[in-house]
């Protein structure tokens, strides 16, 4: 975004001499330039995270200096708190909208609908971008904790459907996340779609969230326990494991640019020369956590087909498995969503790695609706939802705390594929 053309944003108005700033009402040409600033930092962060973002690139896009910014806003992290809660403000209207619905099938499709309307008025223009919530917890800021934990229960209070059985806590707690997990991560594909096509992607992926991927009557699958180490594995050596757990939580938590190499280096209380000795550089570690993430996956995939069945069978016994490593905590995935914020030089090879993953799980989908274990459905949005799910599993313990890693199928990989709206199952 550029505001070049606009002569009102070139230079900060002055605030009268005889009335404090703090006094006086904002007018409309203030509030304006706010506004402007808090959409240039949105494209700011959603490049490059809170730790990537500076004034000055924020500054540039309007063709001000970095002191014209803080006029309005005193460092970065007040700017990116500004984003933020407008962004949970946005969500907080959306989710309002789905509770207009008078059960939970319609409530979960008047929200997702409302949410792909919106991003369809933001791609056109119509509408103001809000900023991802990749790395929120990198500002480590109570006003948006708070603000975000408050749309997390208005989120959970979605699924309360007066007159209905209310579910568990835990379960509430743990489909609540799914729910805005998978919100979350529409982003990254939904701008694979025409502008026209956005309500088709919206049907979709409701008829996925209420219904889920098992064909009516399947029996939900045992449990398949999967290796997903092996001796031979490259990184499997311990110095080598304990840098790719520390970049992958930095990464994980506050993007590319939060894990920097003294913050690695800190974590492991290393110097920067141990950090040095083990890698070539940061982008090479980078790399090596995005290559691990993908080894393990594939892994998933590999032992699961191996093993046989339906293709409801293989794709429980992946994401279960997967999900269960991430609850389990010794040693997290690397998030996708951090493919946001890597240098554009990476990023490229890293996604048509990824995009492979997904032609896969797309795969073993068609597989299942061949053979009649999963439901009629558009497997390429599918295989984008099995890959948030399996994402935002590293956050489970944030949002439905007391799950554990043996009752993760039950609780958030089994209502995925069975629908929101199915009952609880232990």
């Amino acid at each position: 975004m550029t505001a070049s053309a606009d002569s009102d944003l070139e230079t900060p108005p002055e605030p009268p001499a005889t009335t404090p700033a703090s006094a006086r009402a904002p007018t409309r040409r203030y509030e304006a330039r706010r506004k402007a600033i808090v959409a240039s930092a949105v494209e700011e962060l959603n490049h490059k995270g809170i730790r990537g973002m500076t004034l000055g690139d924020v500054a540039g896009r309007l063709d001000l200096v970095p002191t014209g910014v803080i006029y309005y806003f005193r460092n970065k992290e007040e700017l990116a708190q500004a984003c933020f809660l407008r962004a949970i403000e946005r969500f907080d209207a959306l989710i309002a909208e789905g509770r207009g619905g008078a059960v939970l099938t319609e409530r979960v499709a008047r929200f997702t609908t409302a949410f792909f309307d919106f991003k369809r008025r933001a791609a056109a223009g119509e509408a103001e971008q809000i900023a991802v919530f990749n790395d929120v917890r990198a500002l480590n800021c109570a006003p948006v904790n708070e603000a975000y934990t408050d749309m997390f229960r208005h989120a959970r209070e979605l699924l309360d459907v007066p007159g209905e059985a209310l579910l568990p806590r835990l379960h509430r707690n743990a489909r609540a996340h799914l729910l805005l997990s998978e919100m979350f991560w529409a982003v990254a594909w939904v701008k694979h779609f025409e502008l026209a096509d956005y309500d088709r992607a919206a049907s979709r992926m409701t008829d996925l969230l209420t219904h889920g991927l098992a064909a009516p009557g399947a029996a939900w699958p045992k449990r398949r326990p999967l290796d997903l180490t092996h001796a031979d594995d490259r990184h499997a050596d311990t110095s080598s494991e304990l840098f790719l757990k520390a970049a992958t939580e930095l990464i994980n938590a506050e993007g590319y640019h939060g894990a920097s190499v003294e913050r690695i280096s800190g974590k492991l209380n290393v110097s920067k020369g141990a950090f040095y000795h083990h890698n070539e550089t940061k982008d090479e570690l980078v790399i090596a956590c995005f290559q691990r993430a993908f080894d393990i996956m594939w892994r998933a995939i590999r032992a699961a087909e191996t093993q046989g069945g339906s293709g409801l069978e293989v794709l429980a016994a992946i994401t279960s498995a997967l999900v269960e490593y991430q609850v389990g905590g010794a040693a997290p995935l690397l998030r996708t969503s951090a493919l946001t914020t890597v240098p554009e030089a990476i990023q490229p090879e890293l996604m048509e790695k990824f995009d492979r993953l997904s032609l896969r799980f797309a795969s073993i989908l068609s597989d299942g609706i061949a053979d009649g274990s999963i439901r009629p459905v558009d497997v390429n949005v599918g295989a984008q939802m099995i890959t948030a799910m399996i994402n935002a599993a590293s956050e489970l313990h944030y949002w439905a705390p007391g799950l554990t890693a043996a009752s993760a199928a039950d609780h958030y990989v089994r209502p995925f594929f069975e629908g929101l709206v199915s009952p609880t199952a232990g």
